[in-house]
Parts: structure tokens; C-alpha cells; sequence
């Protein structure tokens, strides 16, 4: 496992700064364009739990308008998200800041996705095994599904991840991650503008419960 640590950090970096030459005029376009269409604050940044829940600064682009209603409470997010936000999901531009995240060792470019802080408290010990790995900007979850399945099932496919991950897989990985941004796949869950909260184990049981 030293050695499959020593290569996909390596990978990391290599492909982090390729990434982010290459890329560096659409970033630059994009930072003008949010900063036109959405004012001051071209990046979003937020706390996000790393390897073993260490909490760490993420960093996105902006894709939401800071709108709230009259008594001063944030709009949903389907109420907030901007044309040029859909776009920049749509096509995962969005995710290009956190190849920062990933040079700086806080993130791996695969490895699970790093979720809310608020979360922690809510996963069950198998869930919570996720967080035995660095989080990445994309990974197996995000290749079977992304957006459009459930919690549950996206957290089955991260532990499996941990338990079976190596050098090949993320290499696959990555391949498929390009392929699924051409074409778009799997961005949004189904009636949402962005993935529903994650109530927790406990809450989705009393659901079910409720349900029979």
C-alpha cells in the first residue's frame, strides 16, 4: 500500500499542475465572468472534513447568487443558482479551484467527495469509514451515479473504494470521470437544483418506517 500511496501521490501533483497550466486562461474567464454577473467573492470556500474528518478549507467557484428573503434568511438554491452557475456545474468547471486543494495535500484528485462538517455526526460507523482516505474531486461514487442516486448507495460505493483502492482504480477512475464530464452525466438528482441534504441514518429509517 506505501507504494500505491508514493504513486497516487505523485499522480497527484503531476496531473494537478498539468491541470491547472492548461486550464489557467477558462479559469481566469471564468473568474471574470462570475465577478460580472455575481459581484464581489468569485470563489466559494467552506470548511469540508478531510482524511480522518480533519476539517479543511475547500475551494470552488462561485455558482449561487448570495440572495436572501425579506427577513433576511438565503433563498433555496434553485432560487440562487445563476445561468452561468448551471453552466459551470453542468460542465464541472466549478470543481477546477480544488486541484489547489489537491497540491496542497488536503484533497487527492480521487478518493470520496469531501461533504458538509454538519454530516459527521450523521453517518453510521460503516458510512464514517469513508474518511479513512483523503476526499477527492471525483471518485467511484462519481462514476456510478454521481448526483442521481441515493446517499446510501453513494456511500456503499465510497467504503468500497477504501477498501479496494489502488493505483489501476484510480487511474479507471479517471478515465471514466472524463468521459462522463463530455458528456455531462449525472449532475443534478432528480428535482433538485443540487443534491438533497443528508438527513442522516437515523432520520431515513424513521422514513422508512413511516412509509410501511
Amino acid at each position: 500500500m506505501q507504494v500505491d500511496n508514493l504513486s497516487k501521490r505523485c499522480f497527484d501533483i503531476i496531473m494537478s499542475v498539468i491541470i491547472i497550466v492548461f486550464s489557467a486562461p477558462v479559469m481566469l474567464l471564468v473568474s471574470i465572468l462570475i465577478r460580472l454577473t455575481m459581484g464581489k467573492g468569485v470563489f466559494f470556500k467552506q470548511m469540508r472534513p478531510g482524511l480522518h474528518g480533519k476539517p479543511f478549507k475547500m475551494i470552488k467557484f462561485r455558482t449561487m447568487k448570495n440572495a436572501t428573503d425579506s427577513k433576511g434568511n438565503m433563498l433555496p438554491d434553485k432560487d440562487r443558482l445563476t445561468s452561468l452557475g448551471h453552466i459551470l456545474r453542468k460542465t464541472s468547471l466549478d470543481e477546477l479551484p480544488e486541484f489547489f486543494n489537491v497540491l496542497n495535500g488536503e484533497m487527492s484528485i480521487v478518493g470520496p467527495r469531501p461533504l458538509l462538517m454538519a454530516y459527521l455526526g450523521r453517518y453510521t460507523s460503516e458510512q464514517m469509514r469513508r474518511h479513512d482516505v483523503k476526499p477527492g474531486i471525483t471518485g467511484w461514487a462519481q462514476v456510478h451515479g454521481r448526483n442521481s442516486i441515493s446517499w446510501e448507495k453513494k456511500f456503499e460505493l465510497d467504503v468500497w473504494y477504501v477498501d479496494h483502492r489502488s493505483f489501476r482504480i484510480d487511474i479507471k477512475i479517471f478515465v471514466l470521470t472524463v468521459m462522463k464530464t463530455l458528456l455531462r452525466a449525472d449532475i443534478q438528482h432528480e428535482g433538485c437544483a443540487t443534491m438533497e441534504v443528508f438527513q442522516g441514518h437515523q432520520f431515513e429509517s424513521e422514513q422508512n418506517f413511516h412509509l410501511l
